[in-house]
């Protein structure tokens, strides 16, 4: 019987079959394999999943791993990058709402709890800083343009978005079945949106 790397490695198509060494060729496509696997990986065991797992998960050896992400915060930046990417694009957006935050949230649930988690774990980590500011930056100008169309109070903080989306992802991240999520959401989202209303005399 072979040791569990040589089956794995034997295994077609298998998610933790070792890639053939292919030299500095391999970087880029390593890379992309990498925070791909990241991404699961946090989603499914937290931010503080071993590394190992990460570089199994891709097919690449744990050599490769740290060559392109020196430690911990290093892939979880280029694992959240994009995850604010696509939050930043949608809110960009004129006509987009709390709701559509809240939407987005809610999609990436687990992946956002992770980041949230990275951000808290090493806040004085100058790329955490830059992670936290992206995401304050997405909540202040939603604040503002809610504000303007009456639909939060002037009171909110971007602040209190964030911490608000923050426990969003946090309850939808723990619930274990479609069922329990789309309860927990819909719970979740209706106190906020209580919490964050403006009077109807606006």
């Amino acid at each position: 019987m072979g040791t569990i790397g040589e089956e794995a490695a034997a295994r077609p198509g298998g998610a933790s079959a070792r890639k053939p060494n292919l030299g500095p060729k391999a970087g880029p496509a390593n890379r992309v394999a990498l925070i791909a696997a990241a991404r699961e990986v946090f989603r499914e065991e937290g931010f503080g999943a071993p590394l190992s797992a990460v570089a199994k998960r891709a097919g690449v050896g744990q050599g490769s791993l740290y060559r392109h992400f020196p430690d911990r915060m290093a892939l979880a930046v280029a694992v959240f990058d994009e995850n604010l990417a696509l939050i930043e694009e949608r809110m960009a957006e004129p006509d987009a709402t709390l709701d559509d935050f809240f939407d987005l949230i809610s999609a990436q649930a687990i992946g956002s709890t992770a980041m949230i988690e990275a951000i808290s774990a090493h806040r004085d980590d100058e790329r955490a800083v830059i992670l936290s500011t992206r995401l304050a930056g997405i909540a202040e100008g939603l604040r503002d343009r809610e504000v303007a169309a009456g639909r939060i109070r002037h009171d909110v903080t971007a602040e209190d978005l964030v911490i608000g989306v923050s426990m969003l992802g946090l309850v939808m991240a723990q619930a274990t079945t479609d069922d329990l999520r789309e309860h927990v959401s819909s719970r979740a989202r209706a106190m906020l949106h209580t919490a964050f209303a403006a009077s109807p005399a606006g």
